[in-house]
């Protein structure tokens, strides 16, 4: 599993890059500022959550099951808040009409949100272990 979430990781921070680098360069012709900002808050959760899978790979005291369940969190929250809003950023570009899937971003952060909380509480229970 740890290779698994190391690759996926690496994968994702490299998406981010792209991605940001796609934004400040070819994007930036084409978006108004805001959704620019809107793009680059896509590329930053990218990121932030790719660095979180790094260092979950490589933690130690996590159960594999438990690196599992936040694996599938994070990378199931990253597709649906990250993609939904590049979607929506890029959506003038576009002759689908992406705002119909807006819905899903809250539940791609809540996805993030709770696999940081499963390693909170898997942290706090091994804190009250010891």
């Amino acid at each position: 599993m740890n290779k698994k979430i190391l690759s996926t990781a690496t994968i994702l921070g490299m998406i981010a890059i792209i991605l940001g680098a796609f934004g400040a360069h070819a994007l930036k012709k084409v978006l108004s500022v805001e959704q620019l900002v809107t793009f680059e808050t896509g590329v930053r959760y990218q990121m932030y959550h790719a660095l979180f899978l790094l260092f979950l790979g490589l933690l130690k005291d996590v159960a594999q099951k438990t690196k599992k369940t936040i694996y599938f969190l994070v990378l199931f929250g990253v597709i649906l808040f990250s993609g939904s809003i590049y979607l929506l950023a890029t959506n003038d570009l576009t002759s689908f009409d992406f705002k119909i899937i807006g819905f899903v971003t809250p539940i791609g952060g809540l996805l993030l949100i709770l696999g940081w909380s499963v390693l909170l509480l898997t942290i706090m229970n091994k804190k009250s272990q010891n």
